[in-house]
């Protein structure tokens, strides 16, 4: 048996790997996908405390090697439930069956899809959530980007550096993202600004993405624009609906939860996106982990 289950291993679930074995725990962290979470995708993080510039996939291997050599237990394992015994907790996987007495949910959230009949199909044939990853097939090309976060901006900046034109679609007219983002993007010559607008509808030939339409939220208007690729960066949905029965959700689907990061089932926490915050952040994140492994730790030594 170990003593914490966390499940996911982005930067809430490694940094509560961190500190449960530091506080002289087992820890056993249970990843559906790869490390890192949604930061792993980042170009170059430059709003974490103490450090000026690192990109995302150093910063994410960095806490996973940190948790690794401290003793934590990460395994590659979908987790499918969880059952609640009292004092012992049971994890069941797509593989295996875990016992523990503590658990930290910390699952994180995923790319939200733009809800087209066709954009599921077009995944990999022009539609992309990963500028870093598939940005460099689309060199020299024509592509959109559609949001108005930090993420999105910085997709849109760092697709500019490759592609010929990049169009950035945002259904406000003002953008959620830092301001010094949004004046390093303006200052791009091949960037241009479609905003007041949403994506209505995707066209495609025998090979992919061909344009996408574009309908303005005031007029009415609706415009063609030809593009190779579009990279959608409109927010996170979290994937909870496995752990219903032992955390409430709210209506979006977030795991409730105040700063103490109880789920309100004795023994079970949450920590980051997953659960329900004002500010999601990767600061947040770590200090989530923190908090919920420390609280996970003290429930432990109080059984």
């Amino acid at each position: 048996m170990v003593d914490v289950v966390i499940i996911g291993a982005g930067t809430a679930g490694l940094s509560a790997a961190i500190y449960t074995v530091r506080a002289g725990k087992s820890a056993l962290v249970l990843e559906a996908s790869s490390y890192g979470g949604q930061i792993i995708n980042t170009p170059d993080i430059e709003n974490y405390p103490g450090i000026a510039h690192i990109s995302g996939f150093d910063f994410a291997t960095g806490l996973y090697n940190q948790a690794k050599d401290l003793g934590a237990d990460i395994k590659f394992e979908k987790v499918t439930g969880i059952i609640n015994a009292g004092d012992i907790k049971k994890v069941t996987t797509s593989q295996n069956e875990y016992e523990c007495k503590a658990v930290i949910l910390a699952t994180g959230a995923k790319n939200r899809p733009l809800g087209l009949s066709n954009e599921k199909t077009l995944v990999g044939k022009g539609v992309s959530y990963c500028a870093t990853c598939d940005g460099m097939f689309y060199r020299n090309k024509v592509v959109a980007v559609n949001g108005g976060g930090n993420t999105a901006l910085e997709d849109a900046q760092f697709l500019s550096n490759y592609c010929e034109k990049v169009y950035v679609i945002h259904r406000r007219d003002q953008f959620r993202a830092d301001q010094k983002e949004v004046e390093r993007l303006k200052a791009k010559d091949n960037v241009e600004f479609v905003l007041d607008s949403t994506i209505t509808k995707l066209n495609e030939d025998a090979a992919g993405l061909v344009s996408i339409e574009v309908t303005n939220k005031t007029t009415g208007d609706t415009r063609t624009i030809e593009v190779s690729g579009l990279f959608v960066a409109i927010g996170q949905a979290p994937d909870n609906t496995a752990f219903e029965n032992v955390a409430e959700l709210d209506e979006k689907g977030y795991i409730k939860a105040g700063e103490d990061l109880k789920t309100g089932t004795e023994g079970i926490f949450t920590a980051g996106d997953c659960r329900t915050k004002t500010v999601r952040q990767l600061t947040t994140a770590a200090s989530d982990g923190a908090v919920a492994a420390l609280a996970a730790c003290g429930y432990i030594d109080a059984m």
